[in-house]
C-alpha cells in the first residue's frame, strides 16, 4: 500500500483550458456547491478521460442525470445509498479478470461520490468493506449536513442543536441532540492508503488531495464539506464563505492521513490557526448565517447552547492537533 507523494500543483490557466467531464447544464440548486466539488474532483485526475464513476443516490445525482440527460462525460453508474464503494468493488474485479483474459489492456480509475447520507450512514457497511479488502478507488463524500435530496432530515452529518425535518426545534429539543460523527477518522482508522479532509474555499488544497487520493496504490478517502443553502438556510451566494467559515472556526479542520506511514498532517490552512490561534474565529461566526440555527440566537440567545457547541468544536480541534503531532 503506497501513497502518492504527487507534485503535481494545479494551475488556473491549464484548468481553464481542460476539456470539462462534469458540463454545466445540470440542475443543481443556484449557489450548490455540490457541483463545484464534482467539477474540481473532475479537473484533478491524473486520467479523467479513463476515469469511471459510481455515484450514490443524492443531490448530485439526481440533478446531474434527470433521464434522458447527463452532466457527466465519461461512463457514469447510479448506485443506492446502500452501495456506491461496492459497485466500485465489482467494476474493480471485472475489470481485473477482463484483463486476465486478455480483453481489457489497463485499469480505470475508479470514483466513487456520496453525499454524507450514504458516506455517513446508510453506506458505511460498503465503503468499510471495499476498504478492508483493498480495493483501489477514490470516495468523495461532500458533506451537506442533511438528506437535502429527500426532505432534509438530519444525519449523522448534521451538526448538534442543526434544525431539519427530523430534528425539530421546541421546547423539548433545541434541534438535533447529538454532536456528528467524525466520519473521517472512522475511515482512516480502517488504514487506507489516504485519507483527507477538504473544502471548497481552500481549492488547491482540495484539488491536490484528489490527486494524492486517486494516485495512492489501494483506497483513499476524501471528506469535503460542500455547504446547502436550502437545508442550513443561507443566502444562496455564500456556499464560499460558510466553506470558509468551517475551517476558519475549526469545526472542519483541514488534514490528512498518509496510510503507508500512518501518520497524520495539518494542511495548510489549518497549520496556519495552530501557529496563530488568534486567528481561530468563534464559532458563532459560522453559525449565526445559517437559519437552522436561528433559535441559538433569536428571539433571545441562549448562551448555554452555544457555548456547549464552542466547547465540542475546541474539543474535537484538540484532538486533531494531538494526532497530527504525534
Amino acid at each position: 500500500m503506497t501513497t502518492a507523494k504527487t507534485k503535481w500543483r494545479p494551475k488556473i490557466k491549464e484548468i481553464a483550458e481542460q476539456k470539462e467531464y462534469f458540463t454545466s447544464g445540470q440542475r443543481l440548486c443556484a449557489g450548490c456547491p455540490a457541483g463545484t466539488v464534482a467539477r474540481l474532483v473532475m479537473h484533478a485526475l491524473p486520467r479523467p478521460e479513463n476515469t469511471i464513476v459510481s455515484n450514490a443516490t443524492g443531490c448530485l445525482e439526481v440533478a446531474s442525470t434527470i433521464y434522458p440527460y447527463t452532466a457527466w462525460r465519461v461512463p457514469w453508474m447510479h448506485s443506492l445509498f446502500e452501495n456506491a464503494p461496492a459497485n466500485a468493488s465489482g467494476i474493480e474485479a471485472a475489470y481485473k479478470a477482463r484483463i486476465r483474459r486478455g480483453l481489457e489492456k489497463e485499469m480505470p480509475d475508479l470514483l466513487v461520490f456520496s453525499g454524507d447520507g450514504s458516506g455517513f450512514d446508510i453506506g458505511v457497511q460498503a465503503a468499510s468493506g471495499a476498504i478492508e479488502r483493498r480495493h483501489n478507488f477514490l470516495y468523495v463524500i461532500y458533506d451537506n449536513g442533511a438528506y437535502s435530496n429527500t426532505g432534509i432530515q438530519r444525519s449523522g452529518a448534521t451538526p448538534m442543536y442543526a434544525w431539519s425535518t427530523t430534528s425539530e426545534v421546541g421546547k423539548a429539543e433545541p434541534g438535533k441532540p447529538v454532536w456528528r460523527k467524525p466520519i473521517a477518522l472512522i475511515y482512516a482508522a480502517h488504514n487506507p492508503a489516504f485519507v483527507a479532509t477538504a473544502s471548497i474555499f481552500h481549492w488547491n488544497d482540495f484539488m491536490q488531495k484528489v490527486r494524492k487520493g486517486m494516485e495512492a496504490e489501494g483506497p483513499a478517502v476524501i471528506h469535503v464539506m460542500a455547504p446547502c443553502h436550502r437545508s442550513w438556510r443561507y443566502k444562496e451566494e455564500l456556499g464560499m464563505e460558510m466553506s470558509k467559515l468551517a475551517v476558519e472556526t475549526c469545526y472542519h479542520p483541514l488534514w490528512e492521513y498518509d496510510g503507508e506511514t500512518r501518520t497524520y498532517m495539518l494542511s495548510s490552512a489549518s497549520k496556519v490557526i495552530e501557529k496563530k490561534p488568534e486567528r481561530k474565529k468563534p464559532i458563532e461566526e459560522w453559525l449565526e448565517p445559517q437559519g437552522r440555527f436561528r433559535h441559538l440566537f433569536r428571539p433571545k440567545r441562549r448562551d448555554k447552547l452555544l457555548k456547549e457547541f464552542q466547547r465540542r468544536t475546541d474539543e474535537d480541534w484538540e484532538h486533531i492537533l494531538r494526532i497530527t503531532k504525534q
